[in-house]
């Protein structure tokens, strides 16, 4: 019998102290952010930034240790709520998508899969043999891996952060939209490999070529069976006379997809977040008359608790006192901002994009966001950076997720077109 982990009645209350607390905030800085028209999203992150090292635990650290190291398994609770979250952002992300790419769409996407992804990611790469970067590194020494963590910071999209943006201000149903995430999710694909690479670099036993391309195999075929087996098998299963899940509740089969592809991903070593967006993209092929309502409700529940929750942990991990080099911040913001734009803005351009779509691409791509804080948890974890380089990451998306969320509230209060 599998021995489950059983909490006091003093750690139930600090954990649920701490939801409580982070659930406030989160959706105390969303309004205020909302208010003075920036992006709700990163309202809610400065929600979390504010109750975590940075603000309350440097003014009182005793109050901060009391209400988040109450006990040794509760940032691991949090954990699991932060995923909870991002899993059911990508989710409502992908069935919110619902039309398909048309032809002219397909040739957008892939001018800007190179613009915005190979160009940058070649200059990251290029980049520590005109920089010294060694002031970056972390216990591990590996330079080959910082090398790649540079590149893939580079030309990393925030799938989740754009699309929150997306949906806060209720374009996500536009063709701008379809495309720019049409785009990052292709792009972050190559990323994902690419950091698995970067990974296996600081382990010897990982970095074989064998290794490498059954990583990229399984991704690719993980996402081809997704997205054309898949839809026509669910829809198979939904009326048969064995499917009692959907005939006793179709919210709880809804969430069943949902979660069966974020599994699966797991176990093929795909990201969990692309499996929920896979998911959520299928989802939204299914008959809307049946659908309609539960997509709704699960989208509801989700922006009113999980979602901001996930940010606001995102916020609560930060701490900008002890780890902040503001000189080396600028400098690596400018970097990585002016070449991802130039690469995006070059390849609309290629594609036959009028300049004000071109810079609304570029303002997009540069949205770094969740997969920018992921890169930097995984390249810190294992040692590929230091703690300075990791709040430079994290800061990057925070930055440039304010600035795309800006720059299309601006586009749309004065009524400017996001595509010609």
């Amino acid at each position: 019998m599998p021995e489950f982990i059983t909490l006091t009645n003093f750690e139930l209350t600090h954990f649920f102290l701490a939801i409580v607390i982070l659930l406030a905030a989160a959706h105390y800085g969303g309004y205020l952010f909302q208010k003075y028209r920036m992006p709700k999203v990163i309202g809610e992150i400065v929600g979390g930034l504010v109750m975590g090292p940075t603000v309350l635990g440097y003014m009182f650290p005793n109050i901060y240790s009391w209400l988040f190291h109450a006990f040794d398994g509760e940032g691991k609770l949090l954990a699991i709520l932060s995923w909870m979250g991002l899993i059911l952002l990508m989710f409502i992300s992908g069935f919110e998508l619902r039309q398909t790419v048309n032809k002219g769409d397909k040739k957008i996407i892939g001018a800007l899969i190179i613009g915005a992804t190979a160009i940058p990611f070649v200059v990251g790469w290029l980049s520590p043999q005109y920089y010294d970067f060694s002031s970056v590194l972390g216990v591990k020494g590996n330079m080959a891996a910082l090398t790649m963590v540079i590149a893939i910071a580079m030309a990393v999209t925030s799938i989740p952060v754009i699309s929150r943006i997306f949906l806060d201000l209720k374009i996500i149903h536009t063709r701008f939209a379809r495309i720019v995430l049409s785009t990052a999710t292709i792009q972050d694909v190559l990323l994902w490999v690419a950091l698995a690479i970067a990974t296996g670099l600081v382990s010897s036993d990982s970095l074989t070529q064998s290794n490498i391309i059954t990583t990229i195999l399984i991704t690719c075929s993980f996402f081809a069976v997704t997205l054309f087996v898949m839809p026509k098998l669910i829809r198979y299963t939904n009326t048969l006379r064995l499917n009692f899940l959907i005939k006793s509740s179709v919210a709880a089969y809804t969430l069943f997809i949902c979660f069966l592809f974020a599994a699966i991903a797991s176990i093929l070593n795909v990201n969990i977040v692309f499996g929920a967006f896979l998911a959520g993209i299928v989802v939204g092929t299914l008959p809307e008359e049946t659908f309609a309502t539960v997509k709704t409700g699960i989208k509801d529940m989700s922006l009113a608790f999980f979602i901001p929750l996930y940010f606001a942990i995102v916020g609560l991990k930060l701490d900008l006192i002890h780890h902040l080099d503001i000189s080396f911040f600028i400098g690596f913001l400018v970097f990585t901002t002016a070449f991802e734009a130039a690469g995006t803005l070059f390849a609309a351009r290629l594609a036959k994009q009028d300049w004000l779509t071109s810079v609304n691409f570029a303002v997009a791509m540069n949205t770094r966001g969740g997969p920018g804080i992921v890169l930097a948890t995984v390249a810190f974890d294992l040692g590929i950076i230091n703690e300075m380089f990791f709040v430079t990451l994290v800061l990057i998306a925070i930055v440039t997720s304010l600035l795309a969320g800006s720059w299309f509230k601006y586009l749309l209060v004065h009524g400017k077109p996001l595509m010609s």
